[in-house]
């Protein structure tokens, strides 16, 4: 009798269990979301984080305030989301400088992005393109490594800033076809372009998502697109791939996170409102025509994109011998 008793109040209390838990998930969100965004008002995140948040928004009911946080190269915003409750209503957006090329790169780093967050998806991707100014004699990319092979030490070449995307993929370039190019960092891809299309530099790798204004207006050619495939905004440009260098892939990956005590069933939740607003029609054309691959993965599939690009990525810093304090 009395195992029958503790059989069935360990079931009652099971499905309490349960039910505040299914409970919990219909009703998150009830109040306003917290987005962090680790970079200024204007950037690509800035308006990838606000074309997801207004129709999170919507899809919800509740507000989504976008908080831009910048400073020490994304360090900032993501050390205020480390502290933030694990509530599921303060969430950050999270490039692969932030969470990949960081902890590699800084000796000194105030969050660990392992013990401090929780992913929740990948947003999308901004494929890297190889640019060329418009005063560059080099009509393709084979032409242009050529040159750059032939010439080590000559050539000078832009980034966003040391340890950004932009600046890595340059460098797997590098690696891939045996070049030696002079790197010059900037705060940011915008100047970076200014100066690709005013002539003080002769190439750079960049994201579509920046590029693409410069592109269109015949500012700055493109080359090569460090990605699988063509990409339809630039059907004409072939792939490192059909050069011949597969390994050549590198794109600026924005996903989301959420402080790392935040209950799984919320971080689902999460998942699925943010997936789901990704998807929608409007907000897809909105991302493409900026020149994001709009993606909206699962948790476990984030984390695992960001383990297998630490690996791929810290064996290049480590080879290239970069830090900063």
């Amino acid at each position: 009798m009395h195992g029958v008793s503790r059989r069935k109040l360990a079931a009652l209390a099971l499905a309490v269990v349960w039910g505040t838990t299914a409970h919990a998930q219909r009703e998150f969100p009830a109040r306003p979301i917290r987005w962090i965004v680790p970079y200024p008002a204007g950037t690509g995140a800035n308006i990838v984080a606000r074309a997801i948040g207004n129709q999170l928004a919507i899809d919800t009911g509740q507000p989504v305030q976008i908080e831009n946080r910048a400073g020490g190269n994304t360090a900032l915003g993501a050390a205020e989301a480390a502290r933030a409750p694990g509530d599921g209503y303060t969430v950050l957006s999270a490039d692969n400088g932030t969470l990949v090329f960081n902890p590699a790169i800084y000796r000194n780093l105030s969050y660990n992005p392992a013990r401090d967050f929780a992913p929740v998806t990948l947003l999308g991707r901004l494929p890297m393109v190889l640019l060329v100014g418009p005063s560059s004699g080099v009509k393709d990319a084979r032409a242009f490594i050529e040159d750059a092979r032939a010439f080590p030490g000559k050539i000078s070449f832009a980034s966003a800033g040391t340890g950004s995307p932009h600046h890595l993929a340059m460098e797997l370039l590098q690696r891939q076809a045996g070049l030696h190019m002079v790197h010059v960092p900037y705060r940011g891809a915008a100047p970076a372009l200014a100066d690709l299309a005013g002539g003080q530099l002769t190439a750079m790798m960049c994201d579509l998502a920046a590029a693409n204004r410069f592109i269109q207006s015949g500012k700055v050619r493109s080359l090569a697109v460090a990605h699988a495939t063509r990409l339809p905004q630039l059907p004409g440009v072939p792939t490192f791939a059909e050069l011949g260098m597969p390994q050549v892939e590198a794109a600026a990956l924005m996903g989301l996170v959420a402080p790392a005590a935040t209950p799984p069933e919320v971080v689902a939740r999460l998942q699925q409102s943010v997936a789901s607003a990704i998807h929608n029609p409007v907000v897809l054309r909105k991302l493409t025509e900026f020149g994001v691959e709009p993606v909206g993965s699962t948790p476990a599939q984030f984390g695992a994109l960001v383990e297998n690009e630490s690996a791929r990525w810290h064996a290049l810093i480590r080879a290239l011998n970069l830090s900063l304090d």
